[in-house]
């Protein structure tokens, strides 16, 4: 009997102690920045990588929970999915999607990688980079409302530091077919940027540190086209899209603003005439935007249809966005663009160059009807404009409220919409929803992620979501649901869509992070540890103010930790690609790549 409860109690301790080995992740050193980079062994350091989340020739659509353990033990509750859910593609085929105001691209971000430059943090956005994207939003039931939003939830553990993380989707959803949408008669009022910073290559930056031009490949003999040339055909490009009812006028700006061709149909205008004389336009002096901003704004001045439901009214800015002249401040260009909006004038933002100032633009831009792109090529633009301007110019749905009611969750944070920061731990806000592409019922852009906290011992209790909003003539709808965001598997993913999003959530705030660290610490001459550690995970930075808006230089940089860091992440973003089934997102895994190699 004895050596019965001796057993027995060896037992017992044993299992102790193997369980409070199972609550701690075994860390990982990440070098200093000073230390060169050494990949460790896989059979002395683990991997940050997740073992399900390593390439395999087939991949469930809900993950199965890894055999590694967690650092801490996520809550026991219990997940009710509607029937249908898992794995099913939307029933809103042959609808337009829905993609919310802001960033519709992360083309800059790319180009200056590509030509080995830092980008600045404001160049990843989460809508800018969701935009690049169709996502399978969730829904399982047809809809006849203009925004029918559906919701996916997930459960799934931070890549580094393997803490639960708990996900809440919003899929932009419309009941409007595709063949039934057209976009109004547009009053437009074209804004060309024909400043000095125009007249240099779209591959170069015009400002050093301290402020002078600079020709980045005058030793190496190529000529490319010029910003101001790239800045023109677009406009032609946009031109060419316009039809004999729409009214628009040009202008142009340096260090003033002139009047190229004021408002008028393009019915009674000589378009091969007015496309010859923006082709033909020149760059030098400085930059007044807001010159710009302000006589375009004056086109709209006593313009009957201004009022009338049959136009919309748009201003749409093409420039390196590099004000130095006027009011140039963010709180001044920001109060131009807002006013516009209340009058129903709204704004888009062409970037040019790949010193393109995203910073500003994406100040700018977070207003009513708002939106941007960044010009690759214009042989590449006029393929976008051809393929959805109607979308561009097009808002469509306003002033979007999610109510989050919950005794066990709240809203920890919010991707994809530029107003995240407006949000609350039971509300959610976006102030315009743009039409945008749908294919085999995956939308582009279509999706909003929250990321929640629970916040009772019980977080398996109900949340009643309800939406509200208005049409672009002001009506009112909207629509409620309950969902149970309870779980208790370890990874859990409904459908490709919301996985989607998680994947480019971690991958946009780790690119942030590393962009923000390798700034700071440009002449930072001791040792430095990257934000972005095991024991706290890929964080969301809050991005700083860094310069002028004549945007500087910098050198492409990678250091030792996040060379390792990025290497670690691939290969989780390799296996994640391959369960989503996303050949596209190879683009994202390239610069993971070529980072971890530089």
């Amino acid at each position: 009997m004895k050596r019965l409860l001796a057993v027995t109690l060896s037992l017992l301790v044993i299992g102790a102690l193997i369980l409070s080995g199972c609550s701690q992740a075994i860390p990982r050193s990440y070098p200093t920045a000073t230390q060169p980079t050494t990949q460790l062994p896989g059979t002395t350091q683990p991997m940050t990588t997740i073992p399900s989340y390593r390439p395999t020739t087939t991949a469930p659509a809900a993950t199965q929970p890894s055999s590694r353990p967690y650092p801490t033990a996520p809550p026991s509750v219990t997940l009710t999915v509607p029937p249908g859910v898992s794995g099913q593609t939307s029933l809103n085929t042959g609808n337009i999607g829905l993609s919310t105001v802001g960033a519709k691209d992360v083309a800059n971000f790319r180009e200056n990688i590509l030509n080995n430059y830092l980008p600045l943090p404001t160049d990843v956005t989460f809508e800018g980079l969701f935009y690049d994207y169709y996502f399978d939003t969730g829904a399982t039931e047809p809809t006849d409302k203009l925004f029918s939003p559906s919701y996916s939830c997930a459960v799934t553990r931070d890549p580094l530091s393997l803490q639960t993380e708990y996900y809440l989707s919003v899929g932009l959803n419309s009941g409007l077919k595709e063949s039934d949408f057209q976009r109004k008669k547009l009053n437009l009022a074209i804004v060309l940027d024909n400043s000095g910073s125009m007249g240099e290559s779209y591959t170069q930056y015009y400002y050093d540190q301290w402020g002078h031009t600079i020709d980045v490949y005058s030793d190496e003999g190529i000529v490319s086209q010029t910003k101001m040339s790239s800045a023109a055909e677009s406009v032609v490009a946009i031109l060419n899209q316009l039809e004999s009812e729409d009214n628009f006028a040009v202008v142009e700006f340096n260090s003033n603003a002139y009047l190229v061709k004021p408002m008028g149909s393009v019915g009674r205008t000589d378009m091969n005439s007015i496309k010859n004389t923006i082709l033909n336009i020149n760059a030098g002096g400085s930059t007044n935007l807001a010159a710009g901003m302000t006589l375009a704004t004056k086109q709209f001045n006593n313009l009957y249809e201004l009022n009338n439901y049959e136009y919309e009214n748009r201003i749409i800015i093409l420039s390196d966005a590099q004000p130095n002249t006027g009011d140039f401040t963010a709180i001044g260009l920001f109060s131009m663009a807002e006013q516009n909006a209340v009058n129903r004038i709204y704004t888009t933002f062409i970037g040019i160059g790949v010193d393109f100032n995203s910073e500003l633009v994406e100040q700018i831009t977070k207003i009513k009807g708002a939106n941007y792109y960044a010009v690759h090529s214009p042989r590449e633009f006029k393929q976008r404009v051809d393929e959805e301007f109607e979308y561009m110019v097009t808002p469509l749905v306003f002033n979007v409220q999610l109510s989050f009611q919950s005794r066990g969750w709240k809203i920890e944070q919010v991707f994809g919409s530029p107003e995240a920061d407006k949000a609350s731990g039971n509300l959610m806000y976006i102030n315009t929803l743009f039409p945008s592409r749908s294919v085999e019922g995956e939308n582009r852009g279509g999706l909003v992620l929250l990321k929640l906290s629970p916040i009772s011992a019980y977080p398996g209790e109900l949340v009643y979501l309800k939406t509200s909003y208005e049409d672009r003539n002001g009506r009112t709808d909207g629509s409620s649901q309950v969902v149970d965001l309870g779980t208790n598997h370890l990874e859990f993913f409904p459908n490709s869509g919301i996985r989607k999003g998680v994947l480019l959530v971690r991958y946009a705030a780790l690119l942030q992070s590393w962009m923000i660290d390798e700034r700071q610490h440009l002449q930072f001459g001791q040792p430095w540890n990257p934000c972005v550690r095991e024991d706290t995970g890929i964080i969301v930075p809050v991005i700083p103010n860094f310069s002028q808006w004549e945007r500087q230089s910098l050198p492409l940089a990678v250091s030792s930790p996040y060379k390792i860091i990025f290497e670690d992440f691939g290969r989780y973003f390799s296996g994640e690609m391959e369960a989503i089934r996303d050949i596209s997102l190879g683009k994202e895994l390239d610069i993971l790549n070529r980072l971890s190699k530089y």
